[in-house]
């Protein structure tokens, strides 16, 4: 039983994409403001670095310094602070300190700190190698980005230029612009909100204001419903790609399957339909948008189809197609009539036993064992006649045993069974004599009917001829039946083509001999004798025996 029931789940629609949209939305700001705050503490930086720099190399050249420097390497004391001073307090430098060619400070922010050692290796390639470059070091007033240029005189170098700022944490520097930020991440979560809100309602409004459970529940019902309908029914996009279709159609349109295969329908979902069916597919460019009904043949019988547009704001989105075997009152009546044929033929039948049993009851009764033996004798002639015919001519037991029944079923509707006497069968495997088996039970089966439905006219009689004395395999059946109709000439072979009108299965039988004469690489013909019978002729070459 199928289970319509779904998964169950307190979470709604809103939620779950609330949920989805908002981790999304947090995750991508954090990851996008990790990247912004990196970028922002790199450019800082990048920026300290180039203007320092540049200050530098200007105070590098300034003769004022130059010679101070040059005055404190020889030895003489020098007072360069002041005028240092002055100039810093026109930058948003943190410090600014000059050295002589030994490191040691002739300027600096504190007063205190002229004339002890630079704090740091970092100048080192400035004065030893004449390098200007920048560094981030811990100094005397703490964490700051260290830009050096060398003081150059004469070609040689005698002294350096730091010129430092004290660096800030990405935090201090997000902090200046703190209101930019939560109004641009109020933004963004504003906008998200409208895009949920939106896409909420155009989703509810896509799925019928169903939550997705619902949605699930109402797939399994239909999928339920549509395999307990009786009428065969598919459904196709504007495409005329395959979007349902219940097991009746499915075992309609095609013919061999597996009964205990779940589902084996959906395998022809989103296929196009003209692969399961050209005449359904016909159709539907027939409707052309509007409601069409008809009537066409489908697996050889004669369907009533109707084709209902499936519509979207006056577009037409697709087709559902139902169809039907159309019984009209011509055939219901001819079924009818080979019913009550059949029936009438059992009570003759009946009757005519019963009769037979009065008589031999009699016959006992009044000591007249002699003749009573002699009656039934009568009736087992026939029998015998067949079983030492089958005992001579078919060394096979499965094709005897089905011809033994085909036999019996002739006796049944007093039609006349006749083996030729030129018959001859040995015995074959399993493998070989299944198969042999139905074909001849499906040819018997088909010319005993023949032959009855034609009784009126002529004397029922089938005639089988089967022989493998050759390297051939030769299956010839003869009935006393009407022939085949001319309309049916052509696709005779086909699955659910017949020319019956009993109420037994039809369209099937000839269909199955003509599979496995394929399978043997055989042939299967049939003609109309000069003696207005109907002979149905199997050829196969006994060398594909061996390939099974």
């Amino acid at each position: 039983m199928l289970n319509v029931n779904g998964s169950r789940s307190s979470m709604t629609l809103k939620t779950y994409l609330g949920l989805i949209l908002f981790g999304t939305t947090t995750f991508l700001v954090a990851v996008f403001g990790i990247i912004i705050s990196y970028s922002v503490q790199q450019t800082y930086l990048n920026d300290l670095s180039s203007k320092g720099l540049e200050i530098a190399h200007m105070l590098a050249l300034d003769p004022s310094i130059i010679r101070s420097v040059e005055h404190s390497n020889a030895g003489q004391q020098v007072n360069i602070r002041p005028y240092v001073e002055s100039i810093r307090a026109h930058t948003d430098a943190s410090f600014i300190v000059i050295t002589n060619q030994d490191g040691i400070r002739l300027s600096h922010p504190i007063a205190s700190r002229v004339g002890e050692h630079f704090i740091g290796d970092d100048i080192v390639p400035t004065l030893t190698e004449g390098k200007s470059h920048s560094n981030v070091a811990v100094g005397s007033l703490g964490k700051a980005i260290r830009n050096f240029a060398p003081v150059i005189s004469n070609n040689n170098v005698i002294g350096a230029v730091s010129i430092g700022y004290l660096t800030r944490t990405t935090g201090e520097l997000v902090q200046e612009h703190i209101n930019n930020f939560i109004i641009w991440v109020a933004f963004i979560y504003l906008f998200v909100i409208s895009i949920i809100s939106i896409s909420i309602f155009k989703l509810k409004r896509t799925f019928l204001q169903m939550e997705p459970e619902k949605i699930v529940q109402r797939f399994r019902e239909r999928e339920l419903i549509l395999n307990s309908i009786r009428d065969r029914i598919v459904a196709v996009d504007q495409l005329q790609h395959i979007t349902a279709i219940n097991e009746a159609a499915y075992e309609c349109l095609v013919p061999i399957y597996d009964v205990n295969e779940e589902g084996r329908q959906d395998a022809y979902l989103s296929e196009p339909l003209e692969n399961l069916s050209r005449t359904l597919s016909n159709i539907v460019f027939e409707a052309n948008g509007k409601l069409l009904r008809t009537t066409t043949q489908i697996s050889g019988q004669s369907h009533a189809i109707t084709a209902y547009p499936v519509t979207n704001d006056a577009q037409t989105m697709g087709y559902v197609l139902v169809f039907q075997p159309d019984y009209n009152e011509t055939k219901l009546e001819e079924a009818l009539q080979a019913k009550t044929n059949y029936a009438n033929h059992l009570r003759t039948k009946t009757h005519e036993h019963t009769n037979k049993l009065n008589v031999l009851s009699g016959l006992l009764q009044t000591g007249k064992v002699n003749d009573a033996i002699e009656l039934l004798q009568q009736e087992s002639d026939a029998h015998q006649q067949i079983l030492g015919q089958l005992i001579k001519t078919i060394e096979n037991s499965s094709v005897a045993g089905v011809l033994l029944a085909q036999y019996n079923k002739a006796a049944e509707y007093d039609v006349s069974f006749f083996i030729d006497d030129d018959s001859q069968l040995a015995d074959y495997p399993s493998t070989i004599s299944e198969p042999i088996s139905t074909m001849l039970a499906n040819l018997l089966d088909n010319a005993t009917m023949a032959a009855w439905e034609n009784n009126q006219n002529r004397t029922p009689e089938v005639t089988l001829y089967i022989s493998d004395r050759s390297k051939h395999f030769v299956i010839e059946v003869e009935d006393s039946g009407r022939g085949v109709p001319e309309s049916l000439s052509n696709n005779l072979y086909d699955f659910g083509v017949s020319s019956k009108v009993s109420n037994e299965q039809t369209g099937v039988g000839l269909y199955l001999v003509n599979q496995i004469v394929l399978q043997f690489q055989g042939s299967l013909d049939w003609e109309r004798s000069e003696n207005n019978t109907t002979v149905f002729s199997v050829y196969l070459d006994k060398r594909a025996f061996n390939l099974l």
